[in-house]
């Protein structure tokens, strides 16, 4: 019996190892394209903004809700956007509930006064939540092209020259941007969020884009040509991001996408580990809901190639890599005493080392992508090298977290959009505390989380009378990870 379940054990991590490999060599294969894409000098039209004939007209939509700390802060911005006004309009889609509706509808009333064309637009339930308030707001968008901003993101007054003259190829019916960080140094956490968004970024999004494989809006400063929703099904609120499912389903559609790194739209990263933890599990839960809901469509499309499919199907399963993760993690600590107890078994252990290379890899990767933003001279790598293993450690701390969201995710549980509360929030001397969108609940995943930190603790104790330190380093990482997400959960500081 012993020897059974020790072979379903090696079974189950090493086909999770596996996926994990695979995972891997895709993000290689991105490595190549993107530093291939960074050589070449690419042109393609654009509308002349200096001709009153080649301007378009741009609808700015506002997705709201209680938004309190930024509204002032956004509103402020968005009206130095340097555009024509007779070619704009903005539209505040303001689900609020609090008082911040009040001081929004004040604040609109003056910029309206500047001859403005701005609408403060309330909608009576929120249903469809985002996704939701998008789609009633197009239904009276009067822009061939919608610029979509959430609350926390703050573009630069010329960032519509700078994308919208893309859009004279007929067949782009996205552009994306790069997001920067407003507060990328306020604390661990934010580093290691901005680590990782700078990743998807660069890497994912150049890669992909390079070679014409699906990409995705990212819910947030880019551009949608209003053709290509409408012609896509347009916004659906049966996934917590909408904005992956309305891509893939235009990208089907055989819409282009163009993304363009070199211009950055700045943003407040969560600096409290409740809101951070609440989009992480949006993110990865919406992840695997879309897997479920696209996966079909992309594998069957008679349209795309198979590079493209292969990545497509690897971009949905992005979020289902934590369950990978946890479940090596979960069971490195047996695999650990199956070794020591059946010698005979030990080639397995040797073929699984593979793992170490997928960790290689990833490191490689990443660093291409951290010196594109952060330089690269040696005291940047030596951050790096710390920021890497930091970020590799609370990631891991996280993956029971994520696994839960992308189980329910796959298993299609409903739940509610959960929006990340915004603080405005960018050095060390302003506090969050007092903020009162904050979950007030700690989260019933603490228990569990402190249990594994305790776990990986005795996996560390087992390399000593086994004397085996060859999965030290993992546990160690494991444990490091649990332990930060478990005490900044406790204490409530980021």
């Amino acid at each position: 019996m012993a020897i059974t379940i020790s072979y379903i054990i090696i079974a189950i991590y090493s086909i999770a190892l596996l996926l994990i490999f695979f995972y891997s060599l895709a993000q290689l294969n991105l490595l190549v394209n993107y530093l291939t894409q960074k050589r070449k000098n690419q042109t393609a039209p654009k509308f002349n903004l200096l001709d009153p004939r080649e301007i378009p007209f741009v609808t700015i939509q506002l997705p709201v809700y209680n938004e309190e700390y930024v509204m002032e802060r956004l509103l402020e911005n968005i009206a130095k956007i340097e555009y024509p006004k007779s070619k704009l309009e903005i539209q505040v889609l303001d689900d609020s509930t609090d008082d911040s509706v009040a001081v929004t509808s004040k604040r609109i009333s003056e910029l309206q006064e500047t001859g403005l064309d701005i609408q403060h637009i309330r909608r009576t339930d929120r249903t469809g939540f985002k996704a939701g308030a998008l789609k009633e707001g197009l239904n009276i968008a009067k822009g061939e092209f919608i610029a979509i901003f959430d609350a926390d993101f703050m573009p630069s007054s010329d960032w519509l020259k700078k994308t919208v003259i893309y859009f004279k190829d007929p067949e782009i019916g996205v552009v994306q941007t790069r997001w920067g960080h407003l507060n990328r140094d306020y604390s661990t956490l934010t580093k290691i969020q901005a680590f990782a968004l700078d990743a998807h970024f660069t890497l994912e999004q150049v890669g992909r884009n390079a070679k014409g494989h699906f990409i995705n809006f990212n819910g947030t400063a880019g551009i949608w040509r209003k053709e290509t929703i409408l012609d896509a099904g347009n916004w659906e609120g049966d996934t917590l991001t909408e904005d992956l499912d309305l891509s893939y389903r235009a990208q089907l559609k055989n819409w282009k996408f163009k993304y363009l790194e070199d211009v950055e739209t700045p943003a407040e990263l969560p600096v409290v580990i409740s809101a951070a933890r609440s989009q992480q599990f949006r993110w990865n839960k919406g992840g695997a809901e879309n897997f479920r809901k696209t996966v079909w469509s992309v594998i069957s499309a008679k349209n795309i190639p198979f590079k493209t499919k292969f990545h497509g199907v690897m971009h949905l399963l992005n979020s289902s890599m934590f369950l990978c993760v946890f479940t090596v993690a979960l069971l490195s600590i047996p695999m650990l005493y199956i070794k020591n107890m059946y010698g005979h078994l030990a080639w397995v252990f040797e073929a699984t080392s593979f793992f170490i290379l997928s960790t290689i890899i990833l490191f490689i990767c990443y660093w291409f992508t951290y010196k594109s933003v952060q330089g690269s001279s040696f005291d940047n790598f030596v951050d790096y090298i710390k920021l890497f293993f930091t970020f590799f450690s609370v990631a891991l701390g996280f993956s029971l977290h994520n696994s839960i969201a992308v189980l329910e995710g796959h298993m299609g549980k409903r739940s509610e959009f959960v929006r990340t509360p915004k603080f405005n929030i960018n050095n060390l001397t302003q506090s969050w505390k007092g903020n009162k969108y904050l979950a007030k609940k700690l989260s019933p995943n603490m228990i569990l989380e402190f249990a594994l930190m305790l776990y990986f603790l005795f996996g560390m104790y087992s390399a000593v009378p086994l004397n085996d330190f060859g999965l030290f380093p993992f546990h160690f990482m494991l444990f490091l990870g649990f332990s930060f997400v478990f005490f900044k959960s406790l204490t409530a500081r980021a």
